[in-house]
């Protein structure tokens, strides 16, 4: 059965392949979604502006205009969350997508399962979390109000980076943040700036020695190869 946040969305499908569309429209229905459907980009950018959609799901290939200029478009107006569903499996693919605002990149094909998960981690996103400074996710967790963080219970030591870090990937829950995005809210550099993306690595390799359990195989920090890192959105 579908969780009352699943019932309550309302999403916009952009793809101009009918049967993706007809899919979706068959497979998200019966967990209580609204589907809107558009099959070009000037279509769905009206859709956008003028149906109000929770979440917009966006094919990158449309015949009147790339989807990654959609995207830009969209997030110049709108804040809605945007998820990427692409044959384009190219890391540059998905960084141009992600940097351009989109909040997630699936590649068909596709699991329904995962698609469901994704849309859930997006709008948990955009529910207010300021003034909520608590979270938990597993047996990590923390306290933004005394920047405090906790592993099965344990006080975890973070410098200020580390925190800063920890901060941005939980604020961002689910979303693979790329590394030109972590590294300009981090430190407010570019990517070409010398030495910079070591200091990502180093710094995130040293977050998950104080984390995971096994920071070989991170349970709490996952890498998007030549993308970026996300925080697992597991609750």
């Amino acid at each position: 059965m579908a969780g009352d946040t699943e019932k309550a969305l309302r999403v916009l499908v952009v793809d101009d392949e009918k049967s993706i569309r007809r899919f979706l429209m068959a497979s998200l229905s019966p967990y209580g979604y609204n589907i809107t459907e558009a099959s070009c980009a000037r279509e769905a950018l009206v859709l956008a502006f003028t149906s109000h959609p929770d979440v917009i799901i966006l094919d990158l290939g449309l015949p009147d205009m790339d989807g990654v200029d959609v995207t830009r478009e969209l997030r110049e107006k709108i804040k809605t969350p945007i998820v990427i569903l692409s044959i384009r499996e190219h890391e540059n693919d998905k960084v141009a997508a992600l940097d351009a605002g989109a909040d997630d990149y699936l590649t068909k094909p596709f699991g329904m399962g995962e698609l469901l998960a994704r849309l859930r981690a997006v709008m948990r996103r955009f529910v207010p979390t300021d003034d909520a400074p608590f979270f938990k996710t597993a047996d990590l967790c923390g306290d933004f109000s005394r920047r405090t963080v906790t592993v099965r219970g344990e006080p975890i030591h973070l410098t200020p980076t580390e925190y800063d870090i920890l901060r941005l990937l939980v604020q961002n829950e689910g979303k693979v943040l790329t590394h030109r995005q972590m590294i300009k809210q981090i430190w407010d550099k570019d990517e070409s700036s010398e030495g910079i993306y070591h200091l990502l690595r180093v710094t995130i390799s040293n977050l998950r020695n104080k984390i995971e359990s096994d920071p070989g195989r991170p349970a709490y920090i996952l890498t998007d190869p030549g993308v970026g890192y996300r925080l697992h959105p597991d609750r």
